[in-house]
């Protein structure tokens, strides 16, 4: 029994030493194998752009209520504000072409306009913004603005877009025929719409935009954007300071001596005053009566190009080589500091 025991302890013994011997061997070649064949995934994290960067310009905004805000620019972009600015994100807009304009009918829903006749659409706040499509064209279509009015949507472009939505952007028709001239802003007061373009073309209609009739103006200067503050009285402005007033529907229009040089690009009504906005900086203000203009800055030291300006509450939202928020007299730039 003795000698079994030693044998078997003998055997044990060897097993061991002949495990310890190789053991260098096998963490050479685990170390072998994993070098050759097991490799390390890298851990890539992806950062994230500003949903504003400063190399962005902005075309159209639009505030359907006091804390939302929607803006439209370049390469496709499309930001939205929930805290009356303070914020932005970006959205999914599902193209690259610069977008021209933005409407909205509440916080939910809106449309958005701009290069190669591209219109998309949102109905979900923008989480989901999806491409409608126009009546075809040989021409490209460039599409400057969007307007609500009486529950439809009108767009306005090149080559005489004028096109009508009626289930809210969904599907167009055309209103007026293809022609060598551009439409750049309409605008309507129930019944009564007025058309502004190249050329200082002006045209009215007087049955919700059915019909249009060219009106004759003293203006050849390209006019850029129009707004009435009821039914009688309006503004159109353009380039190089242009700027029309009439106080009889638009049946005639008289042309306010020019105090500038820098062209216009949007015009509102302000709850008791106009107010213009255009390149350099520039604002201009009027009563009621329109027949007296100031002009001035949109803030001290800003030369920034301005095309749309939205009111919201207490502040104003600007588009152009920025997007910008004034706000009793401040200015914050998106993406900048505040000026």
């Amino acid at each position: 029994m003795l000698r079994r025991l030693r044998k078997y302890g003998g055997g044990a013994r060897g097993v061991v030493t002949l495990m310890t011997s190789s053991a260098p061997l096998v963490i050479v070649g685990g170390l072998l194998y994993a070098g050759l064949f097991v490799k390390a995934e890298a851990v890539v994290q992806k950062v994230e752009p500003p949903a504003i960067e400063r190399r962005d310009s902005f075309y159209a905004v639009a505030a359907p209520d006091e804390r939302v805000v929607w803006a439209v620019g370049s390469g496709g972009k499309i930001v939205r504000s929930e805290d009356g600015g303070q914020s932005w994100v970006r959205q999914p807009s599902g193209t690259e072409v610069n977008l021209q304009g933005i409407a909205a009918w509440d916080e939910q829903a809106a449309i958005a306009v701009g290069n190669d006749g591209v219109v998309v659409v949102t109905a979900d706040g923008g989480h989901i913004w999806s491409r409608a499509e126009i009546p075809a064209s040989s021409n490209p279509n460039k599409l400057f603005r969007v307007r609500i009015a009486n529950g439809a949507a009108w767009a306005v472009g090149e080559f005489g877009a004028l096109l009508r939505s009626a289930d809210r952007g969904a599907s167009w028709t055309r209103v007026l025929p293809e022609e060598d001239r551009a439409w750049n802003d309409i605008a309507f007061v129930g019944d009564a719409g007025w058309l502004v373009g190249e050329f200082g073309a002006l045209m009215k209609s007087t049955d919700g935009g059915a019909t249009w009739e060219s009106v004759a103006t003293p203006n050849k200067v390209s006019l850029m954007s129009v707004a009435f503050r009821d039914a009688e009285h309006g503004v159109a402005v353009g380039l190089t300071g242009a700027l029309l007033v009439t106080a009889d529907g638009g049946a005639s229009w008289q042309q306010v001596p020019a105090f500038t040089r820098e062209h216009l690009y949007s015009v509102m009504w302000d709850e008791g005053r106009w107010l213009a906005v255009g390149d350099k900086g520039v604002m201009a203000t009027a009563q009621a009566d329109a027949g007296q203009w100031q002009l001035g800055r949109v803030a001290e030291g800003d030369v920034s190009w301005r095309t749309a300006v939205a009111r919201s509450g207490a502040r104003y939202f600007l588009a152009g080589s920025n997007l910008a928020v004034l706000d009793d007299g401040a200015l914050s730039v998106a993406g900048h500091k505040r000026m």
